[in-house]
């Protein structure tokens, strides 16, 4: 059996030391954790048919006498926002806009769940 060599290198700074010096967030962005869904307006160019609605499962679907799609639903938090845009974006229809709104009223009174 040949004998293993384990070369040292020199450590330029303390490990351990790292983190007394930054600060968390200069590391990763932070993210706020809500307690309510927010509810976004999403606009596309053409009319979307009827048979997508249930694939959208909660998204109130308007559609517009100026030929545009608007898809208005609370999303938890930013996984589900780009979880809606991955199925928009496999519709093929140009995207618009995504605004998000402060109403949680949608539909002439309606609460969209």
């Amino acid at each position: 059996m040949t004998s293993h060599h384990i070369c040292r290198y020199p450590v330029t700074e303390d490990r351990r030391d790292i983190g007394a010096r930054r600060d968390m967030s200069d590391i990763h962005p932070s993210t706020e954790i809500q307690d309510e869904p927010v509810l976004y307006e999403i606009r596309l160019k053409g009319h979307l048919a009827n048979r997508w609605a249930g694939w959208f499962e909660a998204v109130a679907i308007e559609l517009e006498d100026n030929g545009t799609t608007l898809l208005t639903c609370p999303v938890l938090d930013q996984a589900a926002l780009y979880g809606l845009l991955k199925k928009v974006r496999s519709l093929g229809l140009p995207l618009l806009s995504v605004n998000r709104v402060e109403s949680r009223q949608t539909n002439g009174g309606k609460e969209c769940r």
